[in-house]
């Protein structure tokens, strides 16, 4: 029987995180890097991140599959309440509900940590991407045409946003991911996304 789970990734997972999001560097617009990071470079933005925003992982069977995290949309710190996410599933593992279990939990963590807002920025066209982020109520805010240049063609990005919570007037900083997972409901939030699973 496989086994399919959800946990909080470590610098430990860099090389499997690695090895899920390189094709889609080589292979694909979807992401406008041109070459894939080293693995430093990976365990470095593993580290960077997990000082204040979640980067999960799935595994089936011991084998990362999948991963999806957060960062900030801008540095400037009004927009502290923002984050952009992102998530990348290995080929071999589409169809399995495991974009959604990456993405439920993941925005149940942000929710967690008095996130506002989260927005998806999609390389078009990619119905697959669009579908699953509309599919959680993401809305489609804007289109920039030929916004960057990759395999030898323009390519436009789309930006989706969903309210995480309300928008309060007068909003505390976000929880840092330490914090967050001291305070109760962290496990709640972390366990959001195991009925979305086909085991």
């Amino acid at each position: 029987m496989t086994e399919t789970t959800l946990r909080l990734a470590t610098e430990d997972d860099a090389a499997a995180i690695r090895r899920v999001y390189a094709p889609y560097v080589a292979e694909t617009p979807i992401t406008f890097e041109l070459s894939p990071p080293s693995l430093a470079a990976m365990r470095e933005r593993v580290r960077e991140t997990l000082r204040d925003y979640p980067w999960l992982v799935c595994e089936r069977d011991g084998e990362v599959v999948g991963y999806a995290t957060a960062g900030p949309v801008r540095e400037y710190e009004a927009y502290q309440w923002s984050v952009e996410t992102t998530i990348y599933v290995a080929d071999a593992a589409r169809g399995r509900g495991i974009g959604s279990a990456l993405y439920e939990a993941l925005l149940a963590l942000l929710a967690h940590q008095r996130y506002v807002v989260a927005y998806a920025v999609v390389t078009l066209p990619n119905p697959a991407s669009v579908a699953l982020h509309e599919s959680f109520g993401f809305e489609r805010e804007a289109t920039f045409e030929g916004t960057g240049y990759k395999d030898g063609a323009w390519h436009d990005v789309g930006w989706w946003s969903l309210a995480l919570r309300e928008r309060p007037a007068e909003p505390t900083p976000p929880l840092s991911l330490s914090a967050a997972r001291d305070r109760e409901g962290w496990a709640a939030a972390l366990d959001a996304g195991r009925g979305a699973l086909d085991e």
